[in-house]
């Protein structure tokens, strides 16, 4: 089958491979000269595939008028005149309920142990290089109440096949000496061991190129424009190279998703919540983490990325643009120069912006639209790395209409 993957993050390179190695014609549209070059370029960096508990949860619910606010909330809503934001947020709150959080958990799970197994996979077989590691991954907390709340979720998780222990303050410390400068303002944290950490802009280009050893062609530099149809079914893409034409379109085209299935009367709830990041070149052995870290109070996560550390946090749903907001990124670099003082040169950070695809459940659309031969692969949100490997194993099993390896159903664009 010749199949066109639109969108060259994360989750188009992953979906190309993977379709590739089934024996597709493969071809991945990409505006940038390579992939990886927007919300997959420097995110993160951590492999979460035990937090994945949605954002949406009871406990927004109090913390809304500091979201409205508060100038360094690390959740800033910022409303906007657009029908667009008001519905998404319209849907999130309704997804705040105990009970939907706690079924997108176990849905969002069982995408995370398949999506490591197939990373497990990729590292035995493939050759490339992109920082992986096998850290384990440590939330702290510096209040009570959100410790007590953490150790809730974790006993929950635990009940579907989740490794978590509970740590006091100390021994927070002593799993990861770098932390002793704040020692004292943890009350506890949750370590996984499990975690892992890797460089997402590194293993996106050499997945594309083991995409295109096995058969897939890459049009890098190429402009998407639109979708050519007759009736329910695509004829081809409209690009700066002339349209092309395939038997199936997948659209990975992260949070740009919306508009342009919204040019085909296809609605789907897709909006960006704006991240930042910082990536020290050279990180102190002695004062960088080499665990996985997250700073649950700011929302910041700290991951080691071979020589260099990776810091990302904040949440703004403030709108489409792209624009870096330079106060954010100076409250993003203050709070990690406060927690890890002796991790480096700060003089030396290099910042991005990303604009992370959500839904209002924290659930990604994966699956067929209405159009009979349109499939969607996007909305992953902050988990586009986690997630990637697994969804793109979903979306190729159910192009070829085989037994799923999980449900498919809690997925699907039409839920």
């Amino acid at each position: 089958m010749r199949v066109c993957v639109l969108g060259g993050g994360v989750i188009g390179v992953t979906t190309a491979y993977a379709l590739a190695r089934e024996g597709h014609e493969v071809t991945l549209v990409e505006r940038h000269a390579d992939v990886a070059r927007e919300t997959s370029h420097a995110n993160g960096g951590q492999l979460s595939y035990r937090y994945v508990a949605p954002l949406a949860d009871p406990s927004v619910l109090a913390r809304l008028p500091h979201m409205l606010m508060a100038r360094e909330s690390a959740l800033r809503v910022v409303p906007r005149l657009d029908v667009h934001q008001w519905r998404w947020c319209a849907a999130f709150l309704r997804a705040c309920t105990r009970a939907r959080s706690r079924r997108t958990t176990a849905e969002l799970l069982a995408l995370g142990f398949l999506s490591q197994r197939l990373m497990h996979e990729i590292v035995a077989r493939e050759s490339f290089d992109f920082d992986y590691v096998r850290n384990g991954k440590l939330v702290v907390y510096r209040d009570s109440a959100s410790f007590e709340s953490a150790r809730r979720q974790a006993d929950y998780q635990a009940t579907l096949g989740c490794e978590q222990h509970a740590l006091d303050g100390a021994a927070c410390v002593a799993l990861e000496p770098a932390l002793a400068h704040i020692g004292k303002e943890i009350v506890g944290g949750i370590h996984t061991p499990g975690e892992e950490a890797a460089d997402c802009d590194r293993f996106a280009r050499g997945l594309a190129l083991a995409a295109k050893r096995d058969g897939a062609h890459l049009e890098l530099g190429t402009e998407f424009t639109g979708l050519r149809t007759k009736g329910l079914r695509v004829l081809a893409a409209q690009t700066s190279a002339g349209d092309l034409e395939a038997d199936a379109f997948v659209v990975c085209l992260g949070f740009r998703s919306q508009p342009m299935l919204a040019a085909l009367g296809v609605s789907v709830p897709v909006y960006p919540l704006k991240g930042y990041s910082l990536t020290l070149p050279r990180a102190n052995a002695h004062g960088a983490p080499r665990v996985s870290v997250t700073d649950a109070h700011h929302k910041i996560v700290y991951a080691p990325l071979g020589e260099r550390l990776r810091i990302a946090g904040m949440v703004d749903l403030t709108g489409m643009s792209t624009h870096a907001d330079d106060d954010r990124i100076a409250l993003l670099t203050r709070e990690a120069r406060e927690t890890f003082p002796e991790a480096g040169d700060f003089s030396a950070l290099q910042a991005w912006t990303g604009m992370r695809p959500a839904t209002p459940d924290g659930k990604p659309l994966i699956g067929a639209t209405h159009f009979r031969n349109l499939w969607l692969n996007t909305g992953h949100g902050a988990l586009g790395f986690s997630l990637a490997l697994g969804s793109a194993q979903l979306l190729a099993d159910l192009l070829a209409q085989r037994e799923l390896a999980i449900d498919g159903d809690a997925f699907a664009p039409s839920r």
